[in-house]
């Protein structure tokens, strides 16, 4: 029988164990919860979800690349009011923790989204998307701009009492500047990081695979990037992290945790194996075993520099 403790804690919320399947790779959950036990889980977040119901961007949205994929969905998903009232009832069963992802093209639709899902007992956290890269909005994205990730983190945290997860863009030269902000303006948390910027192209039509021309890059490819980012939040600003880039397997997970994230996010992996986080959840319990750490929170910034 195993002693080591593997619940965290991201502001008020407590986690059963530090691993997240990250928005956007798992739907709403019911369409992963058929090859995998969820309740295993320490949590999961849900697509993005914006006030009206979106299409996303045309096909072609989806291209491998060495290491990783890059993704131009264009946050394709059924609105607040659809999720409501047909997608909440499944995960109110679901034995684990729900966080739901939030995308908006303006502040005020993110405040009104959050006051529509506050009211639903299910979805106990918010994690704020300011920073697809792949939305045709025109301008800066919220993102790329301190000032606007801080006053859509004031915004939202004045309707939720809710755990507010604000999560960064990697786009940016200093990602500690923006976790500055969102603890500033009473965020409790930042996930780190959103998909870098790509591109890939036919070199025989000379056309982009994708249609939308850049996309999301995700996977193994962005693991070292995502690390340095989580350091860097770790060593400029006390405010939980949960730590997401590339994450195939329990190693990938520890270094993340030692890196200082109190979670982690599972995302491209979920494609390839829909139970990597149960196997993950194992193999970190067993690495603390191993290695007598007695709660896996010891280990969150146990960096040696």
């Amino acid at each position: 029988m195993s002693n080591v403790e593997l619940s965290v804690k991201i502001g008020s919320l407590e986690l059963k164990n530090p691993v997240l399947l990250a928005s956007g790779t798992v739907g709403y959950g019911n369409e992963i919860a058929q090859y995998t036990d969820l309740s295993k889980l320490g949590g999961i977040v849900t697509k993005s979800l914006s006030l009206k119901p979106r299409k996303g961007n045309p096909p072609q949205r989806i291209v491998e690349t060495p290491s990783g994929m890059l993704n131009a969905i264009g946050l394709a998903n059924v609105g607040v009011e659809v999720f409501v009232k047909e997608k909440i009832p499944f995960l109110k069963e679901l034995n684990t923790t729900l966080i739901c992802n939030i995308a908006a093209s303006s502040i005020e639709e993110y405040v009104e989204c959050t006051k529509i899902l506050d009211g639903e007992d299910a979805i106990q956290a918010f994690e704020i998307n300011v920073s697809c890269p792949n939305v045709k909005e025109g301008g800066l994205e919220f993102g790329n701009d301190v000032n606007a990730v801080g006053r859509i983190t004031e915004k939202v945290r004045a309707v939720t009492k809710k755990t507010l997860i604000i999560k960064l863009s990697p786009n940016v030269s200093r990602i500690s500047d923006f976790a500055k902000v969102v603890k500033e303006e009473g965020g409790d948390a930042v996930s780190a990081i959103n998909t870098l910027v790509g591109t890939s192209f036919n070199i025989f039509t000379r056309k982009p695979k994708i249609k939308n021309i850049t996309g999301g890059l995700s996977g193994p490819a962005i693991k070292p990037v995502a690390l340095a980012k989580v350091l860097e939040i770790s060593r400029n600003v006390d405010i939980p992290i949960i730590g997401i880039g590339g994450i195939m397997n329990w190693k990938d997970a520890a270094e993340f945790i030692i890196a200082g994230a109190a979670a982690v996010q599972l995302g491209t992996i979920n494609f390839i194996n829909p139970n990597a986080g149960v196997e993950i959840v194992e193999g970190l319990k067993t690495f603390c075993e191993q290695t007598s750490v007695n709660k896996i929170s010891e280990l969150t910034a146990s960096y040696q520099l």
